[in-house]
């Protein structure tokens, strides 16, 4: 389970986890089922909020010390990443001097570029891979970064990015993904109405197909789709989840980027979108890995004895991260869960 949880009585559990191989090897698998089932109802009777399965506690699925380093020199990685954020910051800010109102929706690439970055140096395959390039859906709204990586790359030139949102002349790019418009640059429309998700679907399900009819061997290839929690309101965008987990879909990736933004307005303030999404995802039968906290946090939510940082984590939560000792904190977490943040941050610094 991906959390900081301190177990206190290790034998205990031990005792607990025995007694459940005990019931699966006497009596089967569906009189265990029955007794979680019941552990679990009983549970909420007496008022503990859980659902085994279903949500996961609010913190990182995979524990610091199962966690696998960056390979090679992480650091040239880091300063390229930097500078395709800067350029892609500076492309968006020209193409809006003067009064343009062009757009470019940067916020989109600023929280999903060390993603894309991580993909783009140790996960993407090439087309010189034996099974051939992966297919990557890119969420829509982050293009910006993706021209400048294109840029640093040397495959667009700065009359491209001058030209920004301004493709008529022959030589912009496009406001988002458009095959039709860049047709050597971008694979798939991903801006539409949360169709790029549902396509990615049934990219995956297609490669499956050829491949069970002998026709084309899909091999390693992975179908990696970037979308937004807003986009998740889209009702495409999640309507053929249950057809993924149905086929095994085991070539097939989602990243859900949760930055809380949508174009009208922030997603819905219930403050744990990442929540709702994994309950939506493990009821259609995905298997989900939640990223929420950098490795800087680890040490602090590993010296919260009680838990405390992780039961009140909600969107007010950043507020007390950022403004520790902003006059609305104790209003928000009360005194103990206030000096709980303050001591776990101050003892990790220490």
């Amino acid at each position: 389970m991906g959390t900081f949880f301190k177990d206190q009585d290790p034998e205990e559990t031990k005792d607990w986890l025995d007694s459940l191989e005990g019931v699966i090897e006497k009596e089967g698998s569906e009189k265990a089922d029955f007794l979680l089932r019941k552990l679990t109802d009983r549970a909420r009777e007496l008022g503990v909020s859980t659902s085994p399965g279903v949500l996961t506690p609010y913190s990182n699925t995979i524990l610091p010390e199962n966690e696998d380093k960056i390979p090679g020199d992480s650091i040239v990685a880091r300063n390229v990443a930097a500078y395709v954020r800067w350029n892609a910051m500076a492309m968006v800010a020209r193409a809006n001097k003067d009064g343009k109102g062009l757009g470019g929706h940067i916020a989109t690439y600023t929280s999903v570029s060390a993603m894309y970055e991580v993909g783009y140096n140790w996960f993407f395959r090439g087309p010189e891979s034996k099974s051939g390039a992966d297919l990557i859906y890119f969420q829509g709204h982050s293009s910006p970064g993706i021209y400048s990586r294109a840029f640093v790359e040397g495959r667009l030139d700065e009359k491209h990015l001058k030209n920004f949102r301004q493709e008529v002349g022959g030589h912009g790019l496009s406001s988002y993904p458009h095959p039709w418009l860049m047709p050597d640059f971008w694979q798939f429309p991903t801006v539409s109405m949360g169709l790029g998700p549902m396509a990615a679907i049934y990219q995956a399900r297609f490669m499956r197909y050829m491949e069970s009819r002998e026709l084309r061997s899909a091999g390693d290839r992975k179908v990696w789709v970037f979308m937004g929690d807003g986009e998740s309101d889209e009702p495409e965008s999640l309507g053929a989840l249950s057809l993924a987990a149905r086929e095994n879909l085991d070539n097939l990736i989602f990243v859900v980027n949760c930055n809380l933004q949508r174009l009208d307005g922030p997603v819905r303030g219930n403050g744990k979108i990442i929540q709702e999404l994994e309950g939506r995802f493990r009821g259609a039968g995905w298997h989900v890995i939640k990223l929420l906290w950098g490795s800087e946090w680890d040490a602090v939510l590993q010296r919260d004895n009680e838990g405390l940082l992780l039961k009140k984590n909600s969107a007010r939560w950043w507020m007390v991260i950022f403004r520790p000792f902003a006059p609305v904190a104790p209003n928000i977490y009360g005194k103990k869960y206030l000096v709980t943040i303050l001591v776990c941050w101050l003892s990790w610094k220490i």
